[in-house]
């Protein structure tokens, strides 16, 4: 494994070789290879059912490929469960919210930050000392940091599930954040949103990524191709679990093959006419 001060912007921080999932008869990724490098936002798109989802279940440990590797920081982590990869760096956010609706923003927020406790359940059932401090470092890091740049001061003892969809979208972001994660897989976060609500979620990706403070690397898989186009370093472009081709944005909207992926093979031709 890389050690973390190794790794400079640019490194291959996650790597898939040939993974293929297949589920009965129908393949969900066939040999897919895959490269993501630090300091990078690698946008991932395709039609439903392209393999998108099954391909961040291969990432995030919930789903084991059948074959092929996943490396993470020079790691073979093929069969490390998601808590672990999440102790190691990587937090995913889901396309349909997975918040606690009961319990308030900042409780909800809070849950991101377990894998950092050190204190055991005898000290915190004590509640001094090293527990104290060591609860009021992670609250402050989520008050003055999580918080602020999510722009949700004001609604942080509200109970999550009587918020508009598009906070409740912010606040499993922050959940996310507050893993301190290297690399971040945002599964359609645009998903249900209206116009400026991405607007607000397109920028709060741009500030984890680019921020001296977060410099996160991103994942994203989205369906909202004018976002993807404008804020993404390399996008990938999968077909009923195939891969058409990994480039810039610009060389992704020339390609004759993602257009025809997405538009058919009738209006491809109605374009170049």
């Amino acid at each position: 494994m890389v050690a973390e001060s190794e790794l400079k912007k640019g490194d291959v921080l996650l790597d898939l070789k040939d993974i293929h999932m297949t589920f009965g008869k129908v393949t969900a990724l066939a040999g897919i290879s895959l490269k993501v490098r630090k300091g990078e936002i690698h946008s991932i798109i395709g039609p439903n059912g392209a393999g998108k989802t099954v391909m961040m279940n291969c990432i995030n440990g919930l789903y084991h490929p059948q074959k092929g590797d996943v490396f993470y920081r020079g790691e073979r982590v093929n069969h490390i469960k998601p808590h672990a990869r999440a102790k190691l760096g990587i937090a995913r956010t889901f396309q349909k919210v997975e918040v606690f609706g009961g319990m308030t923003v900042l409780d909800n927020i809070r849950l991101g930050r377990h894998i950092h406790y050190k204190s055991g359940i005898a000290s915190g059932s004590v509640y001094l000392g090293k527990t104290a401090r060591e609860e009021i470092e992670h609250r402050t890091f989520i008050e003055e940091e999580i918080i602020d740049l999510l722009e949700i001061q004001q609604i942080r003892s509200k109970p999550v599930g009587m918020l508009p969809y598009g906070l409740q979208k912010r606040v499993e972001l922050g959940r996310a954040l507050a893993l301190r994660p290297e690399l971040l897989i945002l599964d359609e976060p645009l998903a249900g949103l209206n116009l400026e609500e991405v607007e607000d979620m397109a920028r709060f990706i741009l500030d984890v990524n680019e921020e001296k403070r977060w410099q996160v690397t991103c994942i994203l898989v989205e369906h909202d191709m004018g976002v993807v186009m404008d804020i993404s370093d390399r996008v990938f472009v999968l077909n009923f679990g195939n891969m058409i081709m990994d480039g810039t944005p610009e060389e992704v909207q020339n390609n004759p093959e993602v257009i025809k992926a997405y538009l058919g093979e009738e209006d491809l031709y109605a374009t170049r006419a």
